[in-house]
Formats: C-alpha cells, sequence, structure tokens
C-alpha cells in the first residue's frame, strides 16, 4: 500500500477537524434517512455501500482554482454543453484565486458543511478532504469512474479516509509534464551526442563533468543549487525517501543518496556548476536562454518560454525522454476533480464531474493554444494531437514525448514542505563547498527534517 504524509499545514487542518470527524465518516443513518460524513448531515445515499443513482437534475455549484479569466470560453462551453444532454440540471461556475491559503479555506467551507458540489483540488486538499470523509468515495459510489484514465494514474490517485484506508476520492485531471531539455550546440562543443542523451541521474552527472572539462567556464552543465533538483532526482533513483508508515525520513539510510551528494560535490569543484548559483535563487530558464546551460529545465512549458523570448536559443534546444533512472517511470501531481459527500445533487455533480473529465472534454482544453497541459485519459494521450509530430519543432516533439510519458506516470510525487527542503538542502550545499562529508550532511539533514515532521512545521 502507498503512504502519503501530510504535509505540516495540513497536519494542522486534520487536528482542527478532530471533533467534526468524531460524528463519524457515513453510514451511522438516522430515522429522517440521513447519514453523517465529517460532521456534516448528508443524505445517505452519499455514503457507505452501493453505487450512487438518480436523476441527474438541479441546481449544483462547479468551483475551479485560477482558471476562469483565461479560460472562460472553455468551461462554459462545457458546461452549456452538459446542460444541454441533461435540460433539468444546472451547473453554477465560480473560481477560486487558489492563494497560499486555499487548503485552509476549502477544508473551512468543507467543516461549515458549505463544500461546493464539484470542486477543482490539488494533492494536498484531496488529502485533507479525504481523510475528513467530504468527498464521496468513488470504489463504492462509481466503480467504473476510473475506466477513461490511464492505469497507472488511476491506480495511484488514491487518499487515506481517517481509518487509513486508501480510497478513489478524486478523478485525475489535467497535469504538466517532464522532459529533458539540452542546447544541442553546446552538447556537441562539449562532446556529447545530442541524439543520444543520459538516460539517468548519474549518466547525467557524468556528461556534466564532461562538460566541465570543455567548456572552460564559458557555460555550465546546470545551475547548483540542489533545490532545483530535489526530490526529483531522488525519486527517480529509486532512493527511499521516507519511512513506510511515511512519519520519517529514511533518504540518508539508501547509500545511493550519497553517491548523489558526492556527485554533486564533485561537479560543483570540477566548474560544471557557475560557482555563485550555489544558494542563488535565478531561474535555470533565463540562464539558458543566455547559451550558458546545457541543460534547460524540464517543464515542457519552459519552450514556449524560449521559443517566445529566445528563437535563436530555441532553434537549438533539443527534447528527450526524462532520466527514467531506476524507478522506470516519472511522477507528477496531477490537479484532481472531487464530488462532496455534502451535495444535495450527488448523481447530478457526479455526472457533471465525469462529464468534465472524460477524453474528448479534456482532449479539447490540451488543444487550446494558451495552455500547455496533459490529460489524465488514455484516449486523449492516444489522439493525433499528441502522436503526429511533424518536423524538427521542440515543443511539439516534447508534447508527443510527455503523452507517451503520461501512460505511466503515477501521482506518487512526495512533497516537501519548504522548511523540509531547506533544512536538507542547506545541508548538502555545506557538502558541496567540501565543508561536510556527504554521509555525514545527509545525517544531519535526515536528523533535522524528522524534526520538522515531528514539530508539525
Amino acid at each position: 500500500m502507498r503512504v502519503r504524509r501530510l504535509t505540516g499545514s495540513l497536519t494542522c487542518l486534520v487536528l482542527l477537524t478532530v471533533t467534526a470527524t468524531a460524528c463519524g465518516l457515513g453510514g451511522g443513518g438516522s430515522d429522517d434517512g440521513d447519514a453523517t460524513a465529517g460532521g456534516c448531515k448528508v443524505d445517505k445515499a452519499n455514503v457507505g455501500s452501493g453505487a450512487l443513482s438518480g436523476d441527474v437534475e438541479g441546481d449544483i455549484t462547479f468551483q475551479t482554482t485560477n482558471l476562469k479569466k483565461d479560460f472562460g470560453d472553455y468551461f462554459n462551453g462545457v458546461i452549456a454543453a452538459f446542460e444541454k444532454q441533461h435540460p433539468d440540471a444546472k451547473v453554477k461556475w465560480i473560481d477560486d484565486p487558489g492563494d497560499a491559503t486555499f487548503t485552509q479555506r476549502l477544508v473551512a467551507d468543507a467543516q461549515g458543511c458549505t463544500l461546493p458540489d464539484v470542486v477543482n483540488i490539488n494533492v494536498n486538499t484531496a488529502i485533507a478532504l479525504t481523510k475528513n470523509g467530504y468527498l464521496l468515495n468513488l470504489d463504492k459510489k462509481a466503480p467504473d469512474a476510473g475506466k477513461p484514465f490511464t492505469e497507472a494514474m488511476w491506480k495511484s490517485s488514491t487518499y487515506a479516509q481517517a481509518d487509513g484506508t486508501e480510497v478513489h476520492s478524486v478523478l485525475p485531471w489535467y497535469s504538466g509534464g517532464i522532459v529533458q531539455t539540452f542546447n544541442t550546440e553546446l552538447m556537441t562543443k562539449a562532446g556529447l551526442d545530442p541524439a543520444k542523451p543520459a538516460t539517468t541521474v548519474l549518466g547525467l552527472f557524468d556528461d556534466a563533468e564532461k562538460i566541465a572539462k570543455a567548456s572552460d567556464g564559458k557555460y555550465f552543465a546546470f545551475l547548483a543549487n540542489p533545490q532545483l533538483r530535489i526530490p526529483a532526482d531522488w525519486q527517480q533513483m529509486d532512493i527511499k525517501i521516507l519511512s513506510a508508515d511515511g512519519k520519517k525520513f529514511t533518504f540518508a539510510d539508501d547509500p545511493k543518496t550519497a553517491r548523489w551528494v558526492e556527485g554533486m560535490t564533485r561537479l560543483y569543484k570540477a566548474g560544471a556548476m557557475p560557482r555563485d548559483s550555489l544558494s542563488s535563487t535565478q531561474d535555470p530558464a533565463n540562464v539558458f536562454g543566455q547559451d550558458k546551460l546545457v541543460y534547460g529545465p524540464t517543464n515542457p512549458n519552459f519552450l514556449r518560454f524560449i521559443q517566445q523570448n529566445n528563437p535563436t536559443v530555441y532553434k537549438k534546444t533539443g527534447v528527450a525522454p526524462f532520466t527514467l533512472d531506476a524507478l522506470g517511470h516519472t511522477v507528477g501531481a496531477p490537479q484532481y476533480i472531487g464530488v462532496a459527500t455534502t451535495s444535495k445533487q450527488a448523481a447530478t455533480a457526479l455526472a457533471f464531474a465525469r462529464f468534465l473529465t472524460n477524453a474528448e472534454n479534456q482532449l479539447a482544453w490540451a488543444k487550446d493554444p494558451n495552455v500547455v497541459i496533459f490529460p489524465s485519459t488514455t484516449a486523449s494521450l492516444d489522439d493525433p494531437f499528441f502522436q503526429s509530430v511533424k518536423g524538427s519543432d521542440p515543443f511539439a516533439e516534447a508534447r508527443k514525448i510527455v503523452a507517451s510519458d503520461r501512460k505511466t506516470a503515477t501521482a506518487d510525487e512526495i512533497a516537501l514542505t519548504p522548511g523540509e527542503l531547506n533544512a536538507i538542502v542547506a545541508q548538502i550545499q555545506l557538502a558541496m563547498q567540501g565543508k561536510k562529508s556527504a554521509q555525514d550532511a545527509l545525517d544531519e539533514a535526515q536528523s533535522k527534517a524528522n524534526e520538522l515532521i515531528e514539530q508539525g512545521s
């Protein structure tokens, strides 16, 4: 069973909802036909066993996160199409700004039994709402809900209820992608073959060492700040970052982590990274655009940035699959669609959630030239829009690569709180400067990070 760990802020949220969950997570009926979920009185049909059924009718509220300004036409079209199919149903669309207090506010809405019927949420919010019983258990309420989605994404998109049971409480929606990007001209200058980029993290380090020897400080492999590579590199190397129960960090106990730190230290000393980038927050996209980095950011949206701002560099930008290493697949946190157990029109809400996330509607949005997103349904990813690439345009090539990658990608991305990440990075920076051994730095980083888990921050 996969284990997920709440970040510090979410731990506090769960503590706030203890009194609410004490009322039960469903199944406790009453004489008037009601049950409870997360302390809220709900229809018995929304909880317990048995698939959800009923007419698609009535008014529901659909909430997105910071999408209305740029994608009003798309969502209004989806809503209109749904209402045309179901003339007795009406969908009211609201949009949340999605700021730093998003999860707290949504949990507060749930505690007040006013959660929107259909809601767009991220991983952190899905964790909090599922734990406290505020989202439909789709395994019981819609047993066939997973059919449209890629097997890996659906299988991994589960979250724990209060008793620890992992359930499907959300429908996967859109996500970003991950690729390797590189300056083909600089790779060639360094004696590397752009047609054969590295396939592992440590293989990438080997190539970076060659770049350092050939560049003489005129260009670099990538920036030095470890924050740009953690925890992505570690997950790809299949380093055991957390214990099985998710309650403590264990990365220092895996010898592969020390090899990674030793590799970063060696590269920093050799000049594969700018000396002034160890603790800087400079954007690698900007440095890549200046023709000074061999390897660029891994987000495909970066290619749009380079195309618009540095067309000369864009023309010599290569794209390849991300380093899969020991893990064998990529990980990423998608956006989700959940249905509230407190919905008075749950059948309608569930029908709209499934309509919004079906293959046709996901593909239509992915084709919008103003957005770089990738769908979660198999049929969408198989469309010629993703699979038929003509010419050598970097962005088109990236779209095909990511579409194939999404078929095996999981939602098992490990999220570190800012405090945890800072504590870990600070120690690794000391190792890279030669002030500590790799293992000593990792032991101290693990100790400090575990203190933060215990403190819930």
